[in-house]
């Protein structure tokens, strides 16, 4: 027989959506996941999606509070959430913003984004990993990295947000090997060493970085270069590119790589070459850490305000 949830978790994304759910005592029952992310839905379709999953958990004539993060409260997503601004704390659930649903056994919370006014930039999702991160440990004082489409570098003092950077090298590194000459040359990465070798190229001249991508299409037909090396130094190039955008985050800095496996692998490598010992912690279980914050918090002041 199914249990039934006294709370749920989401962590709701572009591409995925992820979804805990919880019973009696905190004590999870089940992890779903979907690639039913903000990408693949229009507005109206959010909550169907969600019921997919967690319908067999919900009790009739119970409102079950579900506490969701991620592209879910962006202007496309189900309800937009707003942003708070930096410098602050993690926002909890006292910021989060409450949503209509059609279904009476739903109650329905999506914490907001972060924004900063100078330079402008936005985050949303990274915020409820951060708050995860700070949970488990709240001392911490320095630079989150949050590898990804968008990766993000989070300057943390005193528990707080100071400031923080975004970056499109994910999104960069699918366009330029997808949708240029390179698409002739590159493979799937497979070479550490020429990975390193484009970091250091990609850090040290930035100025050269589309002579660096064209030398490798070059090497490809000239000289043989693998595409699995080719893919891993445009990699590298673009990670290095990114550290020299960065520099003022990471230098001297105690860093924390939050985020998939394959990633924080990538740019570990690439921040022990200049020196540093980066922790790395796992992306979704920092959220999740993050999500069980809010609602401890919830619990504790007797419910969302």
């Amino acid at each position: 027989m199914t249990k039934t949830a006294d709370w749920i978790a989401v962590d709701w994304g572009t591409t995925h959506l992820r979804v805990w759910v919880f019973g009696p005592g905190d004590e999870e029952i089940a992890h779903l996941t979907a690639e039913k992310g903000m990408g693949a839905l229009v507005r109206g379709e959010y909550e169907a999606a969600l019921l997919g999953l967690i319908a067999p958990y919900l009790a009739d004539g119970v409102a079950t509070q579900v506490i969701a993060c991620g592209m879910v409260g962006a202007r496309q997503g189900w309800a937009e959430a707003g942003y708070q601004t930096v410098p602050c704390p993690p926002p909890g659930i006292e910021a989060a913003t409450r949503v209509a649903t059609s279904d009476p056994r739903l109650d329905l919370w999506i914490l907001p984004g972060l924004s900063q006014d100078h330079p402008p930039d936005v985050m949303r999702g990274e915020e409820t990993q951060i708050a995860g991160v700070l949970s488990e440990n709240p001392g911490f004082d320095g630079t989150l990295c949050l590898p990804g489409t968008h990766a993000k570098w989070v300057q943390i003092s005193a528990g707080e947000i100071v400031s923080f950077r975004t970056v499109m090298t994910g999104e960069l590194y699918a366009a330029i090997s997808a949708h240029t000459v390179l698409r002739h040359s590159v493979g799937e990465a497979d070479d550490e060493a020429a990975f390193l070798d484009g970091v250091q190229d990609g850090l040290m001249s930035p100025e050269a970085l589309s002579v660096l991508m064209f030398r490798l299409r070059a090497e490809s037909l000239l000289e043989g270069l693998s595409p699995g090396a080719a893919a891993a130094r445009l990699s590298g190039l673009l990670i290095g590119l990114e550290l020299a955008g960065t520099r003022g985050y990471w230098l001297g800095a105690e860093v924390a790589i939050v985020g998939g496996a394959t990633l924080t692998a990538k740019y570990a490598a690439a921040l022990r070459a200049q020196g540093l010992v980066p922790r790395v912690a796992d992306g979704g279980a920092m959220a999740l850490t993050g999500l069980r914050a809010a609602h401890s918090s919830a619990v504790d002041d007797g419910g969302p305000k």
